[in-house]
């Protein structure tokens, strides 16, 4: 969705309206996330993906329906044994999708949102997918405001609540409520999608294979940025245009800037009087994944000065070192490749196995 959101807006501002499918619950094998997105907007123009190929003509036509209509459907998708060229999923998962139109009458506060998405500013938008409300209907809760209705005060109130707590995990989700919100029913499905600012992804050290990670972290959705002390290196036509690149002692700008658990720290520095005192501050802070370079030898010795230091087994037993998954990486391409393999499994709890070694469902749930 958050890929799309410009050109919805641009859609939702000229008074354009446009059905929209969203993936609001998944089973085993599901190619896409709660959260993915497709919409078909004026002259049968596409943008964004539900299945990766698989059910997308049909959600083309389900799209076009709810905009003649007015009505949005929730339709589930899953793979056919009895009919091999039914519309289905090939991967053997499910897909529930809510499809609805989007108007600058029935969704007002589209606009908003897309501009808060834009600019960082952290939302989460609450839909009802099923129950005795208005399907269809939304939502927008930030930190201090909202804006819209699910058609019930009592439900407006428990749903924003909930909303804002997912929107500090950063998390999209299906909740139950009863019909004025009560917590111990189930009659209202409500779909929670959070939109929070990109996870931060910290590199320490503006070496050649910094280069490569930075843009590996660029590509996979981070706000990246780059720190060294050594102005000679850190200079940002060595970088992709979108990762900040900073001058100052690699502990002094880490203890002057937020963390939070999902942010990235690699450290490149390959320095002990760098890396030392970086990780002293980087392992007592929170973080989804701290990782340094270097050799057997040069971990040991690095640990050894850690623990000297003060760090506790606790603190030390966070730190991903050699960083990286052992893929026989040689360049510092490949080897930025290895490190976002580590980063990515860590996330989703993956063993970093290969998947032919491996059994039962691809896509394990999400580690929240």
């Amino acid at each position: 969705m958050r890929e799309i959101l410009p050109t919805l807006a641009g859609w939702h501002a000229a008074g354009i309206p446009f059905g929209l499918a969203t993936v609001v619950a998944v089973s085993r094998s599901a190619p896409r996330g709660p959260g993915a997105a497709m919409a078909v907007g004026p002259d049968d123009e596409v943008v964004g993906s539900v299945s990766g190929g698989c059910v997308e003509g049909a959600v083309f036509e389900l799209a076009q329906e709810v905009v003649a209509t007015g009505e949005p459907r929730l339709e589930t998708f899953g793979y056919s044994d009895e009919d091999a060229f039914a519309v289905g999923l090939t991967c053997g998962g499910e897909i529930t999708l809510l499809v609805r139109p989007v108007t600058a009458g029935s969704d007002p506060a589209f606009g908003a949102v897309a501009a808060s998405v834009a600019g960082a500013e952290p939302v989460t938008v609450a839909t009802v997918v099923d129950g005795p409300a208005p399907r269809g209907a939304t939502l927008a809760v930030w930190p201090d405001r909202a804006a819209g209705s699910l058609g019930a005060g009592g439900l407006d109130v428990a749903v924003t609540a909930d909303a804002r707590g997912e929107l500090a995990l950063g998390a999209s989700v299906l909740r139950h409520y009863g019909p004025h919100g009560e917590r111990r029913e189930d009659a209202v499905t409500v779909f929670l999608q959070s939109f929070a600012p990109p996870p931060r992804m910290l590199v320490f050290g503006a070496i050649d294979y910094a280069a490569a990670v930075a843009r590996i972290g660029d590509f996979l959705g981070y706000r990246v940025t780059v720190c060294d002390a050594r102005p000679v290196f850190a200079t940002p036509k060595r970088f992709p245009a979108d990762v900040e690149v900073v001058v100052d002692w690699p502990h002094r700008y880490l203890s002057g800037t937020d963390t939070d658990e999902r942010t990235v720290i690699c450290v490149l520095t390959h320095d002990p009087k760098f890396d030392v005192p970086l990780l002293e501050e980087a392992l007592r802070r929170p973080a989804a994944y701290i990782g340094a370079m270097g050799s057997r030898r040069t971990h040991e010795e690095r640990r050894a000065r850690l623990a000297g230091a003060g760090l506790t087994e606790a603190e030390l037993s966070r730190l991903r070192s050699p960083l990286g998954l052992d893929l026989g990486a040689r360049t510092p391409e490949e080897v930025a490749v290895s490190v976002a393999a580590e980063i990515v499994a860590l996330r989703w709890g993956g063993t970093g196995a290969p998947l032919a070694t491996t059994t039962g469902a691809i896509h394990a749930p999400a580690v929240r």
